[in-house]
């Protein structure tokens, strides 16, 4: 095992996206470094029949993202009407199937109770499902414990399903729920389950602005891990072992429009957080800089720029080479630097009446970017030259996001997992 770390300095402070891995692994939704990309490599110009390596049936229908621990790929699905994560190996074959409670099914068309993306920290995989169930699974295919959130807490009053995936610290798997009620961060311990802490995180908010369903970062500042979180209009850090609130900054809609719900997760770029908020979908689109420093109430100080005519509603962003990613949702495309949120470049994917859920990623210079429908956009976008390569039409939807690893890139359909790679001559 060795440590990814990847050092962001600035005003004396170390940021640092967390966890111990293999270094051919992609542990959660958005990779190892949260970033949505991974450097170097030779990836497939399209992701059609002539790179496909292998498809596999699954069971049922979710939208999670799988990882890829060890090189074995996890994902989370129904099994005969249960929610379940099944383990595959690299070529394919299913290994295990571990089934929990009934499962909750999704209300949207592009909903599931799968949702919610496992993580792991390379022995252990967690879980988190519509219906409730928080568990830790072995590498094996063991459950090491299980609990259940709504039980618990009640069910949210997320007007669509859950989006929000578990992520871990050192010693903890933490979960956010933020909707119309008790919101909070809470912490389980990783190898028993039981809950270490629980912390409010309730705001005030026009009608469905308090509705979250990004996934916070974990990250390190000075010395102390941290969890950077989005939503209600509001982003926080709070110290992931006790949960105290050490930093927030509000005031991303001052003029109180209705039916802004937190989505896209945002992205980190030498100590500036992108946030992509507002109805991209309705026209209304906001794309934040905020600066992560200071402490306590930063709202006066944190806003570094802001974007009125781009940004993203569901699709979360990619970084790559320093620069910022957008998949808008209707295929429009845009590079973006950080430090000041000025467009490097834009350009479009072909105009179709359908949107893009799925969050993009970068690998060796390839744009990997998803429909909703199915077809599946390769782009090339090496030195600051974006140029379409390919377009393919998979044939059933896809609301998970594709993953790049040592040349493949593995993609969860509706109906099938993918797996693509550049074939030898």
């Amino acid at each position: 095992m060795i440590t990814l770390r990847c050092f962001l300095l600035f005003s004396g402070m170390i940021w640092v996206p967390l966890l111990s891995l293999d270094a051919g692994d992609w542990p959660r939704w958005r990779g190892p470094l949260d970033s949505g990309s991974v450097d170097g490599g030779t990836y497939p110009d399209s992701l059609g029949p002539e790179t496909l390596v292998w498809q596999t049936p699954l069971p049922g229908k979710g939208c999670s993202t799988p990882i890829l621990v060890n090189e074995v790929l996890c994902l989370t699905a129904p099994v005969d009407g249960r929610d379940a994560l099944l383990a595959f190996d690299l070529n394919g074959k299913l290994q295990w199937q571990k089934t929990f409670a009934e499962e909750d099914a999704g209300k949207h068309r592009n909903g599931s109770g799968s949702n919610a993306s496992p993580i792991s920290d390379g022995t252990t995989v967690f879980v988190y499902f519509k219906s409730g169930t928080l568990a830790a699974v072995d590498m094996a295919g063991e459950v090491r414990w299980q609990t259940n959130i709504v039980e618990q807490f009640g069910k949210d009053t997320l007007y669509w399903d859950h989006g929000t995936s578990p992520v871990l610290t050192k010693t903890h798997v933490v979960l956010a729920r933020m909707h119309n009620g008790e919101s909070w961060l809470a912490a389980f311990d990783k190898q028993s389950g039981k809950m270490s802490w629980k912390t409010d995180r309730n705001f005030q908010t026009p009608q469905e602005g308090d509705h979250g369903y990004a996934t916070p970062l974990v990250i390190e500042r000075d010395g102390r891990e941290t969890l950077l979180t989005w939503g209600a209009e509001h982003l926080t850090m709070h110290d992931a072992e006790t949960g105290k609130l050490l930093w927030t900054c509000g005031n991303f809609n001052p003029d109180a429009e209705r039916l802004w719900p937190s989505i896209s997760t945002p992205v980190i770029v030498d100590g500036m957080a992108v946030i992509a908020f507002g109805r991209n979908d309705r026209g209304k689109p906001r794309l934040h800089g905020v600066r992560l420093e200071g402490t306590g109430d930063v709202t006066a100080t944190a806003h570094a720029w802001l974007r009125t005519d781009v940004g993203t509603f569901v699709p979360s962003a990619a970084v790559w080479n320093q620069r910022v990613y957008l998949v808008r949702d209707g295929g429009e495309v845009e590079c973006v630097d950080p430090a000041n949120g000025k467009t490097i470049w834009k350009d479009a994917f072909p105009k179709h009446r359908t949107n893009f859920y799925s969050s993009p990623v970068i690998a060796g210079g390839r744009f990997y970017a998803p429909r909703e429908d199915g077809v599946v956009f390769v782009a090339s976008v090496a030195g600051d030259q974006f140029r379409v390569l390919s377009q393919t039409d998979l044939q059933e939807p896809v609301i998970g996001s594709p993953i790049p690893v040592d040349g493949r890139i593995y993609l969860r359909g509706e109906r099938h997992l993918f797996c693509f790679g550049v074939k030898q001559p």
